[in-house]
């Protein structure tokens, strides 16, 4: 029998015969190709192995011989996999072992079973009023030419919004003010401000459009209250420069993944790059010959080109060589561990937020934007002015800049002090 993928990990001749006299003998070895074709290390294929190989003895308990009849087993395997070693372990062991090893067995079944490239099996979120108000989603996008991002703002919205007129039973067609204040006065108990905000005005658009399509006889998207938000009533969430440096200094850059954040935390840093910036970046955006960094796909369509600091380009060269993945993408930043893919605008805001964590700095909703804010009141203090910065760092308005002279403390301490004159 052909076992030439298990003898690459396992060197005992008991240790595979036991896995391939199971009954899924031959899918695990099958398993465990697809593993080593998608670059996952060895100690992860070390870790799943006997996860399956225990599922397998489970299921031939139970006297199921089908594979396809094993999918229904798998939350039962995972609790007798807990109620065996929850002797002495934390809740939090306990929730860890569960994802770990209901995360096997299912992408064990993407794999072999569905042959599916998709690991998550999560099932599609349904559109919302895909039904009653046809054509929305696609007016948001070509008329309004809003962001796949923007526009999954509005669908997490408008589900709430269909859950809500099902359980009292109203239709679009007959919606009237007094409904829309009570779906608005429900989720206040639940939403903060801004989020208040941006339910407000997804319930006006919405409202707007059914009204233009003939579907509700009365507009009435400008009697749906948007809540009150001043623009300059909050502080950005700046750190000071020397907890910069102390968060950098929790990087270790002896390893690959520490070379790719130092390269990324720099980018923010000196930048202020926004993470979905810093994820979309490629090799044909850096010009070496002129010392240039190329952003593009900024908000509004804006493209910038920074002056290539010597220490940014000599972190990113250093994960080029010794960091980053052989693959065929040109994007600059990869996941180290399999499958291999780009890191998305999420990872790159994870990971800034780690090494806040780990670093013990104090903020409020740590994350890539507290870098941005932090590039941006470095250069307030240094004295730029407010239109030079929001150039510098994207800003598609100048009252996006001006919040940050709220908190130059000392210029508003000299303010206050005066120079010893009198009050005329």
């Amino acid at each position: 029998m052909e076992v030439a993928m298990l003898e690459r990990f396992f060197v005992k001749p008991q240790t595979i015969d036991r896995i391939m006299d199971c009954w899924l003998g031959l899918q695990i070895d099958e398993y465990v190709t697809a593993l080593c074709d998608r670059g996952y290390a060895p100690r992860s294929i070390y870790r799943r192995v006997p996860v399956l190989t225990k599922f397998a003895v489970f299921t031939a308990a139970r006297n199921v011989d089908q594979i396809e009849q094993t999918e229904a087993l798998i939350e039962p395997f995972i609790d007798d996999w807990l109620r065996i070693r929850r002797a002495d372990r934390s809740a939090e062991a306990c929730r860890r072992d569960r994802n770990f090893v209901g995360g096997v067995v299912r992408h064990f079944f993407s794999q072999i079973v569905s042959k599916s490239d998709n690991t998550s099996r999560r099932t599609a979120w349904p559109i919302p009023f895909v039904t009653q108000v046809p054509g929305f989603l696609d007016y948001l996008r070509e008329e309004r030419g809003l962001r796949a991002s923007s526009i999954h703002h509005y669908r997490h919205y408008l589900r709430g919004f269909e859950r809500y007129l099902r359980d009292v039973g109203c239709e679009v067609t007959t919606l009237s003010l007094p409904v829309v204040t009570g779906f608005v006065t429900a989720q206040a108990q639940h939403f903060g401000p801004r989020s208040m905000i941006g339910l407000a005005s997804t319930l006006r658009v919405f409202l707007r459009y059914a009204h233009r399509e003939g579907l509700l006889q009365r507009d009435i998207s400008k009697l749906v209250e948007v809540p009150q938000h001043y623009r300059l009533a909050d502080i950005p969430r700046s750190i000071s420069w020397d907890s910069v440096q102390k968060m950098l200094d929790q990087v270790d850059l002896r390893t690959v993944v520490g070379r790719r954040d130092y390269a990324m935390l720099l980018l923010m840093i000196t930048y202020g790059l926004r993470a979905r910036e810093v994820a979309a970046l490629t090799l044909d955006d850096i010009d070496w010959k002129r010392d240039r960094l190329h952003v593009r796909e900024r908000k509004a369509d804006h493209s910038t080109a920074y002056p290539l600091a010597p220490v940014i380009g000599e972190a990113i060269i250093d994960y080029l060589k010794n960091g980053r993945p052989d693959v065929q993408g040109r994007q600059i930043f990869w996941r180290y561990l399999a499958p291999r893919s780009p890191l998305t605008q999420a990872a790159v805001s994870a990971m800034t937020s780690k090494y806040l964590h780990r670093a013990g700095i104090p903020v409020a909703r740590p994350g890539s934007h507290t870098l941005r804010h932090a590039c941006v009141q470095r250069l307030v203090d240094n004295g730029f002015p407010l239109k030079t910065i929001g150039d510098y760092v994207g800003h598609r308005s100048a009252s996006s800049t001006m919040i940050y002279a709220k908190v130059q403390v000392d210029g508003l301490r000299e303010v206050a002090l005066g120079d010893g004159e009198d009050l005329q």
